[in-house]
């Protein structure tokens, strides 16, 4: 049945555009009107559980595809998967997802051939998005090295933690990514994302990564590196629009984040995590205090979102002294995973100030909920 409706499917469809095949049987590339139909494929999405032999058939069609998803579910040989990016002859995007169990993985090269043949394709490549679960020295390498090669990169996104010595980091800083918008770097350090964007930030407008990542994987030196990214948005990146940040509640942190925003007059959306040591509720209020009055001073009139993790408590007096000072700009859309804001008394003053306008949105809602839909 499964067949029939293929072969149907490839003779009826005048033009083929994207073709998901994840789980795909049926080696359609032997139907009567393969050629046509897959010539014309732009996007496709496929698994590395399917059979080597089905990707070296689509290779003989398949050879414009823009646009290629491939699911790492069986990561046991690349070969059919490596010789099918080896023949696209205008790959723009490419994304590749671990979703695997760890224990599975069994082959030898690991990442290496396939980053190697995607080397071939930074003349093209303009989006690129890796979620690499289990990484070897050398893949480190490698990835650094490919890196270094995709100089017309718009969009960058890492899911992988990587162990980069201070040699590594010092040439990461000195690769040119002119071109980048997006970057998103979830489980690594912050040195390592303002590693990048130092020397390409021109064009940047979103700048992502979950703050408890970077400071699991910075904890020693979260003070000077995060004081440093600061700086590195606000001197390299002018049209940055939506920006994850963290850092220590200190006087020197608080004013550069304040220079920060004065200077990033573009910034629509922020999502952050202030770190104490002092985890108490009069430092949190401290925090959403000075917080507030920051905003008032020096956001611009076309910051939209705030997405606020641990560290921060508003206190009802300086959180309706905020939302009156807020008169006469957007509409404010804020998140939290503090459930305070649930109770009686937040609840009618936001609700006072939604009505007025003031406050378009102000919900409580998980870390995976505040994470996931704002990073990628």
């Amino acid at each position: 049945m499964q067949q029939e409706f293929y072969f149907l499917f490839m003779r009826k469809c005048p033009e083929l555009k994207y073709f998901d095949m994840k789980s795909i049987k049926h080696q359609i590339f032997y139907f009567p009107e393969a050629m046509i139909r897959l010539e014309s494929l732009c996007e496709l999405t496929c698994e590395t559980s399917t059979d080597a032999s089905y990707f070296y058939g689509l290779t003989l069609y398949c050879q414009y595809v823009q646009k290629l998803i491939i699911f790492n579910t069986d990561p046991k040989s690349y070969y059919g998967i490596v010789r099918l990016i080896e023949v696209q002859k205008n790959l723009k995007h490419f994304e590749w997802v671990d979703d695997f169990n760890d224990g599975h993985f069994t082959s030898d090269d690991h990442y290496e051939k396939v980053l190697l043949t995607l080397e071939k394709k930074a003349e093209s490549l303009n989006y690129l998005k890796v979620f690499f679960e289990y990484m070897l020295n050398r893949d480190y390498e490698i990835l650094q090295d490919v890196l270094s090669k995709f100089s017309k990169l718009k969009v960058l996104i890492i899911d992988a933690l990587l162990y980069f010595e201070d040699e590594q980091v010092d040439k990461l800083q000195m690769q040119v990514y002119s071109e980048l918008e997006l970057l998103s770097m979830n489980n690594n350090r912050i040195d390592i994302i303002y590693s990048i964007i130092e020397n390409s930030g021109s064009r940047l407008k979103e700048v992502l990564f979950r703050p408890y990542d970077a400071i699991d994987c910075d904890y020693e030196g979260f003070d000077e590196n995060s004081l440093i990214f600061i700086r590195k948005i606000y001197e390299n990146c002018p049209l940055i629009e939506y920006l994850s940040i963290t850092f220590p509640s200190l006087e020197e942190h608080f004013a550069e984040f304040e220079k920060l925003l004065k200077i990033c007059q573009n910034l629509k959306s922020l999502l952050l995590l202030i770190f104490s040591d002092i985890e108490t509720n009069e430092e949190y209020l401290k925090n959403g205090e000075i917080l507030l009055k920051i905003l008032t001073r020096s956001a611009s009139s076309n910051l939209k979102e705030i997405r606020i993790c641990n560290g921060i408590k508003f206190s009802l007096e300086n959180l309706e002294e905020f939302f009156e000072k807020w008169k006469g700009k957007h509409a404010l859309s804020i998140l939290t995973v503090d459930p305070i804001y649930l109770e009686e008394d937040y609840t009618k003053l936001i609700n006072k100030y939604k009505s007025d306008g003031i406050i378009k949105d102000f919900k409580y809602v998980n870390h995976a909920e505040l994470d996931n839909s704002y990073t990628l």
